[in-house]
């Protein structure tokens, strides 16, 4: 079973977040993690086409997605957006940003909405929001409380050596064991 996470990363923190969702990709059993950073060349169409799972992530600049990752969607999709080819396969999305919201639900809703557009499946996260109570702590999982996706935060000070913290990446790794396993349901018998 193949998984792709197709991102756009401008300091490396977004990238940071696709290894971890990818490092949950490959937690499931028979599933397979592919990273395609749509800046970083060609990209490799026959690999998404195979893919079970299209998880989309960029970082949230001025309450958008990155440009780069929109002109993937805009431009590079539209073979795969007339013939419907990727009509019921699994779709998530994750973000990072600077502020702690930044705006980041409208990324996500940009994704969904792509993925809707192309008759894909989308999946959410399942956890309850972590951090909401006086006995939380941002060491919780979903500590920023997103359902439609994984909202990761970095600060604008840090590289992406040192951010986003170890609760946002261990979120993110949930969601991409969450996708495999979806996709694994999906699967034909």
């Amino acid at each position: 079973m193949l998984i792709s996470i197709v991102y756009d990363s401008g300091y490396g923190h977004t990238a940071r977040v696709a290894e971890a969702v990818a490092s949950g990709v490959s937690e499931a059993e028979g599933a397979e993690a592919n990273l395609v950073a749509v800046g970083n060349g060609p990209i490799d169409w026959e690999a998404l086409e195979r893919s079970d799972a299209i998880i989309f992530g960029s970082p949230t600049y001025n309450g958008l997605i990155s440009a780069k990752l929109k002109q993937f969607f805009e431009d590079s999709t539209k073979a795969a957006w007339n013939a419907q080819t990727w009509r019921n396969k699994i779709a998530a999305g994750f973000t990072n940003s600077g502020a702690q919201h930044g705006d980041k639900l409208n990324s996500l809703i940009s994704m969904a909405l792509f993925a809707a557009q192309h008759g894909m499946i989308w999946v959410g996260l399942d956890m309850m929001p972590g951090n909401s109570s006086s006995t939380g702590s941002a060491d919780d999982l979903n500590r920023l409380g997103s359902w439609l996706g994984v909202m990761t935060q970095s600060n604008v000070d840090q590289s992406s050596d040192v951010a986003p913290i170890r609760s946002d990446l261990d979120t993110a790794s949930y969601l991409g064991k969450r996708v495999a396993l979806t996709a694994g349901r999906f699967k034909p018998l």
